[in-house]
């Protein structure tokens, strides 16, 4: 592609293409001699990029910043000198979609959300700055084939989480239906392959069928007056997918293959042209959908109707004037109006509101993979609609309860609630509410205000916010004593010396990377949920570590040889270079509680303390048993089993080894085998680190599809 293809294929004015043309210029001069993994010229991506954010019918400066985008991160081109070329406005936008630099002391994780945390805030002032990263992730999905086997499931599995329901939101499924069925593809390459096949060999059948179908409208609709288009849509490959292999379909009783679209041009014409179809064939019960007197919450509006088709088969219709069906195609593309930076739209900036208000309920959130669930939860989560007594609509994620309704309210509203009625009916705070339940909150405003479960209740983050932010302020000493205690209590059982690891200098050192200035934050913190222990632990061992290394290093500088206190990472009490071997009972690892069991003549055996042999010899010969530690500036890998259960079903055990590979983990075997009932047994031998990186790994195979449990392998005799 050429930037003359582009002008050819776009109607901009000559002022606007001035702009385009100069930032083309600038980026050709950044970027040459960088080239892609597919060979071609790098400023191909960016050209490619601009041609998709010109179909959306963006405007220049979006097209310029477009062309620009990895100008700052991949060439010594600073975001001043874009700013000085192109102004402030295509520098914003620029910036908004440019990653942060490496941050110290961070992990991969923790960065990715730092990135996408400061792209959210740019998106939540000006929306073209997530419209140029959809464009960016598209255009780098068409040509994902030229990157790495493990690049490419990375890369769809962070396109089905993140950015197709992003499209979705936005409500720009143009985008979302190609980033989706592209990410299967590489995701699930196989299953994309038999559904293209199965796909190809209807496709006329189903052509002869919708064309019988659309005759029938046409005649219809023209004797009645109603000017019309009928189109057949045919249905993405990922929607299909879902149904087959999430809802549990067959692929010959998926009947909404095709869906026929009328677009008519009015709202009138809409519901006219739905008593016709109604007439013409007999609608299903409870598959009628009227998005146009409730939208949906991307600011969706059409008419969905099923009914039975001329040769007794099932077939969707959906029914829309032409400006739903721009905004359905898309989306926010087609509603914004860009004039001067100014957005003149209250629906719209309602939604920017919500974004920015979820922005500010999570600006403490300290823990990535937090912010990460929070995230798909209120933006990312389908929605329902409830209402109040008085029939206000409500709009909350799925899954929310009542708590969250009453938070979603007002902020007192949920501190005093003792009670809710879902339809004139008492339920209980963890009820799921459904779409059209009628929601009454009880108020008591003399109650003592939440409590501290309804933290694992609400699903919000609104409603998480405000109950850590009353604890935090009305119960500051009991915040700081429950803190502490928890603290400690996590420290011991990571195997550390509180009286000697906890000191006020660490504590506050690991404080200030959680913007706690004083020790009393930090244990405050903990107390009402702002902070887990364990994350305020993992940092101390961290700092332990790290000061201890460097003693190390500093001892080999000198020259001096370092005195041998540990074997295997394990300290023993008052002994020096003892045999220590491992239980393969229960298999311990750094950060598991520890004990030592001496042998007949093979040294000290290291059991965690849970052990049931331990607890055998205890009861028979407690002299036996001795007090080891682990040793923190000790680094290795461990040995563990881990025994995983789930439903039988294709690739579940590619799914699970994708998901080791992963957190980069060394896998030493694998063995899998199904029962009769359908149940699934897979047992794996890992290298790990310490506890943490076991209790990471676990949390990836755990969010597995059709996973059911995670454990560490049985025990046997030692």
């Amino acid at each position: 592609m050429t930037i003359e293809d582009l002008q050819r294929e776009t109607n901009y004015s000559p002022e606007a293409w001035a702009l385009i043309a100069k930032a083309y210029e600038f980026s050709s001069r950044a970027h040459a001699g960088q080239t892609r993994s597919s060979g071609d010229q790098f400023i191909q991506h960016p050209l490619e990029v601009a041609r998709i954010l010109a179909g959306l019918h963006l405007d220049a400066a979006s097209i310029a910043a477009g062309l620009l985008h990895d100008v700052v991160e991949d060439t010594g081109i600073s975001l001043p000198d874009i700013e000085e070329e192109f102004g402030p406005e295509v520098a914003f936008l620029v910036d908004g979609v440019t990653k942060l630099g490496r941050l110290e002391n961070r992990s991969r994780v923790e960065e990715q959300v730092e990135n996408w945390r400061k792209m959210f805030l740019a998106m939540s002032n000006d929306l073209r700055v997530i419209l140029i990263k959809l464009a960016d992730r598209l255009h780098n999905m068409r040509t994902l084939k030229y990157r790495p086997r493990e690049k490419q499931i990375e890369t769809a599995n962070e396109t089905l989480d993140i950015f197709a329901p992003l499209a979705h939101r936005l409500g720009i499924s143009t985008i979302q239906w190609e980033l989706e069925d592209l990410a299967l593809r590489y995701k699930e390459p196989e299953i994309y392959r038999t559904l293209a096949e199965k796909v190809a060999k209807k496709r006329s059948e189903r052509q002869a069928y919708t064309n019988i179908v659309i005759g029938a409208l046409r005649e219809k609709l023209q004797e009645a007056g109603i000017k019309s288009d009928i189109q057949g849509r045919a249905k993405h490959f990922y929607s299909i997918y879902r149904k087959m292999y999430i809802q549990g379909r067959d692929f010959n009783d998926i009947y909404d293959m095709v869906a026929v679209r009328i677009i008519v041009q009015s709202v009138r014409d809409c519901y006219a042209a739905l008593g016709i179809v109604h007439t013409l064939w007999r609608p299903i019960p409870f598959r009628f959908k009227d998005y146009i007197a409730m939208p949906k919450s991307n600011m969706y509006q059409s008419l969905h109707t099923t009914v039975v088709g001329p040769q007794g088969e099932p077939f969707e219709i959906q029914i829309r004037t032409e400006e739903m069906h721009q905004r359905a195609e898309f989306g926010v593309a087609a509603h914004w109006k860009y004039k001067e930076g100014d957005i003149d739209d209250r629906d719209f900036e309602a939604k920017l509101a919500r974004l920015r208000e979820f922005l500010e309920w999570e600006r403490d959130s300290r823990d990535a993979r937090e912010f990460m669930q929070a995230l798909k939860v209120d933006l990312f989560a389908d929605e329902v609609f409830v209402f109040t007594p008085k029939g206000d609509v409500v709009e909350l994620p799925a899954g929310a309860g009542p708590l969250d309704f009453a938070y979603r309210i007002h902020t007192d509203v949920g501190h005093h609630a003792v009670g809710a009625k879902v339809n004139g009916r008492m339920v209980p705070f963890t009820y799921v509410l459904k779409t059209g339940d009628i929601v009454e909150i009880m108020v008591n405003r003399g109650s003592a205000g939440p409590s501290r479960d309804w933290l694992d209740i609400v699903k919000t983050s609104n409603a998480k916010s405000k109950i850590r932010q009353w604890f935090k302020k009305e119960r500051r000493e009991e915040n700081e004593s429950r803190g502490e205690e928890l603290l400690l209590k996590e420290a011991r059982r990571q195997g550390l010396n509180p009286a000697q690891d906890l000191t006020e200098e660490r504590l506050l050192e690991v404080g200030k990377r959680f913007s706690c200035h004083e020790v009393g934050d930090l244990h405050a913190a903990i107390g009402y949920g702002g902070l887990t222990a364990m994350q305020v632990v993992n940092r101390i061992k961290e700092e332990i570590r790290k000061e201890r290394k460097e003693v190390v290093v500093e001892a080999e500088i000198k020259g001096k040889p370092r005195q041998a206190t540990s074997t295997l990472g394990v300290r023993v009490e008052g002994i020096d270079n003892a045999l220590i071997r491992f239980g393969r009972c229960c298999k311990p690892i750094p950060g598991d509680p520890i004990v030592g069991y001496i042998t007949r003549g093979r040294g000290v055996s290291i059991h965690r303390r849970d052990c049931p042999n331990v607890v055998h010899v205890a009861q028979a010969d407690r002299a036996r048993l001795i007090d080891v530690h682990w040793d923190l500036a000790y680094i290795d890998t461990y040995p563990i089993e881990l025994v995983v259960t789930g439903l039988d079903r294709p690739n579940l055990l590619s799914d699970i080894l994708n998901a080791i590979a992963d957190t980069r983990t060394n896998l030493g075997a694998v063995r899998a085998q199904s029962d009769r009932s359908g149940m699934a047994t897979v047992q794996l031998t890992l290298e790990i680190h310490h506890l943490d990186h076991l209790q990471y790994i676990t949390n990836r195979i755990i969010k597995v599809r059709d996973v059911f449990s995670v454990s560490r392998g049985s025990q046997e005799v030692d």
